[in-house]
């Protein structure tokens, strides 16, 4: 017995080496992509000049500047709080309503002009009302980036869920699982194969709206200090934050969103022929 629970550990462990290895490997990809447009960034700066469009290696050692002080760190974690307490708040709301209205055609009539709606008011409507009702805080950065990612989250959820096979459901009851399994187990895993790509498209908006309503309130975090940046203009120094901004929303996105996605979406590999690659 005790051979046999080791052969499943080591079967179960050898699995998750084996996809941790291939999502590893696959980043040689974004290397790329990184490297072709480190390559055009480097061909405007010598159209364009410094001044316009600094050097990337001179970015890059802003950048690096930046990190040697304490108070950078500070910085950019309160933009990266602000966004991911958001984007959480969206989950919990736009995802979790949409789950529901996946499931209800009524549900899903019923608040789809709603959330239509929301989805036409621009970002920097929201930042000038909840500006109003709360000030320059930190709930203004968080109310707003939830306003403009709670219908994405909404839409990509619902029809994730509505499009479900429920063939497969029905096979489930057939098996006998109860309620929560069909829900969790079957619905959710199908639903994923919508949410996640919204969830990605979702995550970069709430870091695009946290640091714009950081800009526009004076809120400090990255935000602030691209205003301070452009208030000197210092363009290498506005394009570093950037760099910072964009590496929060990559730990947010490789490393956190996309393991949760590789663990829920294992059926798609064990459904593929041997060999076939998509």
């Amino acid at each position: 017995m005790a051979i046999f629970i080791w052969r499943e550990v080591a079967a179960h462990g050898a699995d998750r080496i084996g996809r941790l290895g291939a999502f590893v490997w696959s980043a040689w990809i974004g290397l790329a992509a990184l490297s072709l447009i480190a390559a055009l960034w480097q061909w405007g700066h010598e159209v364009f000049g410094d001044f316009v469009l600094p050097a990337p290696l001179s970015v890059l050692a802003e950048t690096w500047t930046l990190l040697q002080a304490p108070e950078s760190w500070s910085i950019a974690a309160a933009t990266g709080l602000r966004a991911l307490v958001g984007l959480g708040l969206a989950l919990l709301m736009g995802g979790g309503a949409g789950f529901v209205a996946g499931y209800s055609p009524a549900i899903m009539r019923l608040t789809r002009p709603l959330v239509s709606v929301l989805l036409g008011v621009p970002p920097i409507a929201w930042i000038v009302v909840v500006m109003i009702w709360f000030g320059s805080s930190d709930m203004t950065v968080v109310v707003t980036v939830v306003a403009a990612a709670a219908p994405l989250l909404f839409l990509g959820v619902a029809e994730g869920t509505a499009t479900r096979d429920r063939g497969i459901d029905d096979m489930a009851r057939v098996f006998g699982a109860d309620i929560l399994r069909r829900v969790f187990g079957v619905g959710l895993r199908q639903a994923s194969a919508a949410f996640f790509p919204v969830l990605i498209m979702a995550s970069g908006t709430a870091f695009k709206v946290a640091v714009m309503s950081e800009l526009l309130t004076n809120a400090g975090g990255v935000g602030g200090a691209l205003a301070d940046a452009r208030a000197t203009l210092d363009v290498s120094a506005a394009l570093a934050w950037i760099l910072v901004s964009l590496s929060l929303l990559f730990v947010v996105e490789y490393g956190l969103i996309h393991p949760v996605r590789s663990e829920l979406e294992r059926w798609r590999i064990a459904a593929q022929p041997w060999g076939v690659k998509r």
